[in-house]
């Protein structure tokens, strides 16, 4: 007699990444997870992160695209990348990930606000992995207090441009030894 398999709901692949969660927070978060109905895509952070280097290479290339728009698609895969939960994500670019989803489903582009926020947060967290050895690493600096920063968690300064530019800053300090 064959076993009847179990297909995993949502509530429990929450509650096990819940579990499986290193990072600890004051709040409340719930890791996003990519829903099974669709296409199942994993990508290692090289590959997602080269998918739109060309983007980020230089001021021009990313201002071209950002006023292009990024297809929606784009915030999940940083998503995955960063290994933001969705409070943080939704607290970082202003929109929710049911939206971002939806945009997805319609096949949207982003605007180019929020399409240039992603960006640099690509090559931000090029430039984390780069120096931390991972994007993982990388996301637990951020939530981590930077001498650099004022004893402020980067993450903190990661909804505007100009908190990612000192996070940018921050990290090329750190590359190159100049951590006073």
């Amino acid at each position: 007699m064959a076993a009847k398999k179990h297909k995993v709901t949502q509530k429990e692949r929450i509650g096990a990444v819940k579990e499986s969660s290193s990072v600890k927070t004051s709040k409340k978060h719930v890791r996003y997870n990519h829903d099974d109905t669709g296409p199942s895509l994993h990508f290692s952070e090289p590959e997602v992160i080269y998918g739109y280097k060309p983007f980020y290479m230089d001021d021009i290339s990313l201002l071209n695209r950002s006023k292009k728009g990024l297809d929606a698609k784009a915030a999940l895969d940083f998503l995955s990348l960063s290994g933001f939960t969705q409070d943080e994500f939704q607290e970082t670019f202003k929109t929710t990930v049911k939206t971002i989803q939806n945009h997805v489903t319609r096949e949207l582009t982003l605007d180019a606000a929020l399409s240039e926020k992603l960006l640099k947060s690509f090559a931000l967290f090029d430039k984390g992995a780069e120096i931390f050895g991972s994007a993982s690493n990388f996301h637990q600096w951020l939530n981590t207090p930077a001498y650099g920063l004022g004893n402020q968690l980067p993450f903190g300064l990661m909804d505007t441009i100009t908190g990612i530019q000192l996070i940018e800053e921050e990290l090329i300090r750190i590359e190159f030894g100049d951590l006073a």
